[in-house]
């Protein structure tokens, strides 16, 4: 399992250099990848910022975890997406996802038929991004076009996905799945069987299960958890999160916080490892700079000591 940082903590910062500085420090301290999500009302473009990034922090993979897939037509995440990739060969990974009914309301956009959206998003993207060009007239996506300059290789593109059809999707037209608040149990159980066997039968390779979760290296755990439980209460109201934590068996995000001593931490990260997620994705969930200090010192001994690798 890879071990790597995700910086959407600052992502309400919306501040290029402070998000720059988060991913310097995570190179210079031996991680893999740096992942960014994108709100889809907060007006903080993943993918510009991560192309900025990139021009100043070299060699770390840097993916956005992830964008909404309903504001955007494939063809202009495409075009994107395969900037950000243009500077950044190699490094970049594209991560998308549906989002959810209460925030495309916001934005005046239905969530109608979900499924069939993400498998005619694919349809255009996908094309596109592998091949540069694509022609493709869905029941609500339709696109012809060819991209000034085909790429070399292909930009990877990873899918936020928890249900069996969505996981299948995944499994068979991309790189694999990125997943937040999904614990071990689910991932061994629900996650890699559903999308290994979808890579499987459409003959590609294994997919990448990459996992975030906050941690926090703490004396304090009984707090950090109620904290996390009453701040964050509204994840457990989506449907789709709810399904996997009631897979789970706990009652919210308070319960997957990875919080508490070095000890006990290090045993969870172990048993995400067992139950099959290739990439962690570490979000410090912390209250102060000592914390802070205390929760990346430990992460990075995770990694030195070789259980994880960078």
């Amino acid at each position: 399992m890879r071990l790597g940082i995700n910086g959407t903590g600052l992502v309400q910062k919306a501040s290029v250099s402070a998000i720059t500085d988060h991913a310097r420090r995570a190179h210079a301290d031996g991680f893999s990848s740096y992942w960014l999500a994108e709100h889809p009302t907060g007006g903080f473009d993943a993918i510009t910022v991560l192309a900025l990034v990139g021009q100043s922090v070299s060699g770390i993979e840097l993916g956005t975890a992830v964008v909404p897939t309903f504001p955007r037509h494939p063809m202009a995440l495409a075009g994107q997406a395969l900037t950000a990739h243009s500077v950044m060969p190699g490094r970049f990974t594209l991560g998308v996802g549906l989002s959810h009914a209460p925030m495309m309301a916001q934005l005046g956009i239905g969530f109608e038929k979900p499924i069939r959206h993400l498998r005619e998003f694919l349809s255009v993207l996908m094309p596109l991004l592998e091949e540069g060009r694509v022609a493709f007239d869905g029941e609500s996506i339709a696109c012809e076009a060819q991209v000034f300059g085909s790429p070399e290789q292909a930009c990877p593109v990873v899918v936020a996905a928890l249900g069996p059809q969505a996981l299948r999707v995944a499994g068979t037209r991309t790189s694999g799945t990125t997943l937040a608040w999904v614990g071990p149990k689910t991932i061994r159980e629900h996650i890699v069987p559903c999308i290994g066997e979808a890579a499987e039968a459409a003959g590609r390779a294994a997919p990448r299960v990459i996992a975030t979760l906050p941690v926090c290296i703490t004396d304090d755990e009984a707090t950090v958890r109620a904290q996390v439980a009453k701040g964050l209460s509204m994840y457990g109201a989506l449907p789709s999160y709810r399904a996997m934590f009631d897979r789970e068996g706990v009652d919210g995000p308070g319960d997957l916080i990875l919080a508490g001593s070095e000890e006990r931490v290090a045993e969870v990260l172990v048993e995400l490892a067992e139950a099959g997620v290739t990439d962690f994705a570490a979000s410090e969930f912390v209250r102060d700079p000592g914390e802070f200090e205390r929760t990346r010192g430990f992460l990075k001994d995770f990694l030195e000591r070789g259980v994880v690798s960078g």
